[in-house]
């Protein structure tokens, strides 16, 4: 029989001895008392809630690095790099895109089918998937920065690695995604936790770009174009040489410097394979999943095909994904097709690696007040004021094409709408499935089909928007390896950049007005979801 603390309004029994006890490394309990009618206070009930450590929330963290380094990398250099270092035809390279998000697109629901039926082990029901695709990836990652000496079908090596390596992946981190729910189930823990997570996300993508920029960036930005009037007594070996037409301008590229740009490629895959190893493992050793706080082991998993109907017909969750699908493809078009730009819509060369950094290093930086700035206004108004931040800015870019000081102020107010893209929507989405929850209080195992939807969806805007604007360049007459492009090419590049992403980034932001988790019903749902612990624990 326990006994009532006068001095802390607690009673302390056995029951919160054995919770006290059996705590999880890495966290730490909080008692809430939840109060009673009845006079007696022996007949208080004690709510045993779990606080995260900050070692445990930076170990969570560390995880979510891998996803968005190769994501930036993806995003800023896969299309430079298979047009220009591989040189296939746009065509092909739009194929690979469009073939490689496809397979993603059936991955993404099939691993949350196959996690959702996972049995519990003794590291959890997530952790197996994450630290079993983890090799795998890294290898299949290598493999796509290796340049094959295939004389035909080289855009099929393109299509299988790229394909293998999103699938392992989604491996990663739709588990991943859905392992927050499984670590606290208080929001504000699961926010502190999310917000780690995106400013941990934020630096791999700053990592990411730096790591692949400045490793490959010497080869591109080398003036390596070579008229054909070059006089009888230079030096240059035109046996060494590729020879492309430009308009009546034939150019030249040395054979030495292509497989010195081909190497770097390849080494920068090995450092970011390295990264990925090191960032698994600190989340292996420094995150404890636990089961679902909700459920009893009692409740049977819903079928899948019935979970995917029931969540796709919740409207919160359509509504948020559909604001982020559009923000995201805003996104997507300006990440996928900003290097080209630099390169031959402003002439910047030289420096577009410099630039990329500076916006992720504002995004890493603005991470935390985005933070704060949620919890202080609301999350719709962080959504509000973080996804229009961009738009003026990139407008700005018409007016002053080759000001390269104003290129820099853009890349810095930029940098802080990407980091609201990074933090917003993983911060929102464990509303979501809270509401959901209240909603269907006895179903289990749906976290993962919430998760693996989501990142389909977002992945889905990647492959569009990489796959389209190539597609699009082709049609606007982009020469594979040349040193300059065609006038109709240049206007495609500013409508990619600009003009596409502002426009998409509204059209989400007005879905968005129709969101219906406000700040209320958050705090509505917290105290009923409190209720609904203790009667699962009583």
């Amino acid at each position: 029989m326990g006994h009532w603390d006068s001095a802390t309004g607690y009673s302390r029994g056995n029951e919160m001895s054995r919770g006290e006890e059996n705590a999880p490394e890495g966290s730490k309990y909080v008692l809430v008392k939840q109060v009673s009618c009845e006079a007696n206070p022996q007949s208080d009930k004690i709510v045993v809630t779990r606080k995260l450590t900050v070692c445990s929330k930076v170990c969570f963290a560390i995880g979510g690095m891998p996803f968005r380094m190769f994501r930036s990398t993806i995003g800023f250099f896969l299309q430079i790099y298979l047009l220009d270092v591989v040189q296939i035809t746009p065509l092909h390279a739009s194929l690979v895109v469009f073939i490689g998000r496809a397979w993603d697109s059936i991955s993404d629901p099939t691993v949350g089918y196959l996690i959702s039926k996972s049995k519990w082990t003794m590291i959890g029901r997530l952790m197996p998937w994450i630290i079993g695709s983890t090799p795998f990836a890294v290898v299949s990652y290598i493999l796509l920065w290796y340049v094959p000496s295939l004389k035909m079908g080289k855009f099929l090596w393109y299509i299988f690695f790229y394909s293998l390596f999103l699938t392992l992946l989604t491996c990663f981190h739709v588990p991943y995604s859905a392992l927050v729910l499984f670590l606290s189930s208080d929001q504000k823990e699961r926010d502190s936790a999310t917000a780690y997570r995106m400013t941990m996300e934020a630096l791999g993508t700053m990592i990411g770009a730096a790591v692949e920029g400045q490793i490959v960036a010497k080869g591109h930005g080398i003036d390596h174009c070579f008229p054909e009037n070059t006089s009888a007594n230079s030096s240059v070996n035109f046996t060494d040489m590729n020879s492309l037409f430009i308009g009546n301008t034939r150019t030249f590229h040395p054979q030495s410097l292509l497989s010195q740009i081909k190497a770097s490629y390849l080494i920068a895959a090995g450092v970011q394979g390295g990264i990925y190893t090191f960032c698994i493992i600190t989340l292996f050793f420094g995150v404890k999943e636990r089961d679902d706080p909700y459920t009893t082991k009692l409740d049977k998993s819903i079928p899948f095909l019935k979970g995917i109907k029931l969540v796709t017909r919740h409207s919160p969750y359509v509504k948020l994904t559909a604001t982020f699908l559009f923000t995201s493809l805003g996104i997507q078009l300006l990440e996928g097709n900003f290097v080209l730009f630099c390169s031959y819509a402003v002439d910047l060369r030289h420096n577009f690696q410099n630039i990329v950094l500076t916006i992720l290093i504002s995004a890493v930086v603005t991470v935390p007040f985005w933070q704060w700035f949620l919890q202080r206004f609301g999350k719709k108004a962080a959504v509000r004021c973080g996804m229009s931040w961009i738009i003026p800015f990139l407008l700005m870019i018409i007016i002053f094409p080759h000001h390269i000081i104003l290129f820099y102020v853009m890349a810095v107010f930029s940098g802080q709408s990407i980091a609201a893209h990074f933090l917003l929507p993983w911060s929102m989405l464990p509303d979501v499935v809270d509401d959901f929850r209240l909603q269907y209080p006895n179903l289990k195992g749906l976290e993962p089909i919430f998760c693996s939807f989501y990142v389909f969806f977002i992945k889905l805007t990647a492959g569009v928007s990489l796959g389209f604007s190539t597609l699009i360049l082709d049609f606007a007459g982009y020469e594979t390896g040349a040193c300059f492009q065609p006038p109709a090419v240049i206007l495609t590049l500013k409508l990619l950049v600009i003009a596409a992403p502002s426009g998409l980034i509204i059209i989400g932001l007005l879905i968005f007005q129709l969101y219906p988790i406000t700040e209320d019903v958050r705090t509505k749902n917290k105290l009923a979801l409190q209720e609904l612990r203790i009667n699962r624990k009583n």
